[in-house]
């Protein structure tokens, strides 16, 4: 049978943060008539401010929508929205769900089964490009779903992303993509910090020895964007530390799932727990620098 289309209908935005609000954002400058409800006061501000109508609960959000999005910072949070506050009961009948934030192959799994036995579909689509992306709508996102609901939801994820993969049918294959995905930021963003702590170590001069290995066989595109930061003492930050913190954690439960080994993704999650517990969690990613420099002695 058909599907019915949902896209006249309004579309909920939940979570409201660094990357939720722009992307949100650029969802009401492209023309959806979006709700969005965040629990800060100031962001569901900010965002009615930007065109958007703020929504005083998550329930009042989700009501009668078409789509729901969920931009929030966990599993947990995405199954409390869904659930204990009402969002999925709230939802047209054949709405769909999108799960966008990064979260483990297998919770995402379970919460799909869930909305499905509401007869509500569910697209797993988490992305990659962080503020900078959300900003200016170009994230990378990994859909998984079956390819006629995702077909459904495409001009949303149009709207926020210049480059949209279809991974696979099933809910959580797009969790592993982006489990792989930050698996690689996170080792090469603490390559990069070891890197430069060495040349910081022996004194020579640091901008020098980036310009060096940003041209060369050497270079990675975490190189090139974190190395400058991790030259600067407080940088701006455009994914905090406590960012790899979490999704490290998840790449490694993905492991223990698969029994795969990962090593190096261990050691980066300790650099980046390290800078964390040192109060650093809220800094910009690139300052896993700090704990090198702690190590080093010149911390």
């Amino acid at each position: 049978m058909a599907l019915e289309p949902v896209a006249q209908l309004p579309l909920a935005f939940l979570g409201l943060g660094a990357m939720g609000r722009p992307m949100a954002g650029n969802l009401v400058r492209k023309g959806f008539a979006v709700r969005g409800y965040d629990l800060r006061p100031e962001s569901r501000s900010a965002f009615a401010a930007a065109g958007g109508t703020a929504a005083g609960s998550v329930a009042e959000a989700a009501a009668g929508a078409g789509t729901l999005v969920l931009m929030v910072v966990n599993a947990a949070q995405a199954e409390a929205a869904l659930f204990a506050d009402g969002a999925l009961a709230a939802l047209a009948p054949q709405a769909a769900v999108i799960l966008m934030a990064t979260c483990p192959p297998d919770a995402v799994a379970q919460l799909a089964a869930r909305v499905e036995a509401t007869g509500r579909r569910f697209v797993d689509a988490p992305v990659s490009g962080g503020v900078v992306g959300a900003e200016g709508a170009s994230l990378t996102i990994m859909a998984a779903a079956d390819p006629e609901v995702l077909a459904t939801v495409r001009p949303v994820l149009d709207a926020l992303g210049t480059r949209v993969f279809h991974v696979g049918t099933r809910a959580g294959q797009g969790a592993t993509v982006k489990a792989v995905n930050q698996l690689l930021c996170g080792v090469h963003i603490a390559a990069a910090a070891e890197a430069l702590s060495l040349a910081e170590k022996v004194g020579v001069d640091l901008a020098v020895v980036l310009e060096i290995l940003s041209g060369s066989s050497a270079a990675s595109w975490m190189l090139r964007d974190r190395g400058p930061r991790m030259l600067e003492a407080e940088p701006r930050i455009t994914s905090a530390v406590d960012i790899f913190v979490k999704d490290l954690g998840i790449v490694l439960e993905a492991g223990r799932d698969q029994k795969a080994a990962m090593p190096l993704a261990s050691l980066a999650h300790q650099l980046f727990l390290a800078t964390s517990g040192r109060g650093d969690g809220g800094a910009d990613d690139s300052q896993v620098i700090r704990s090198y420099r702690m190590l080093n002695g010149a911390g």
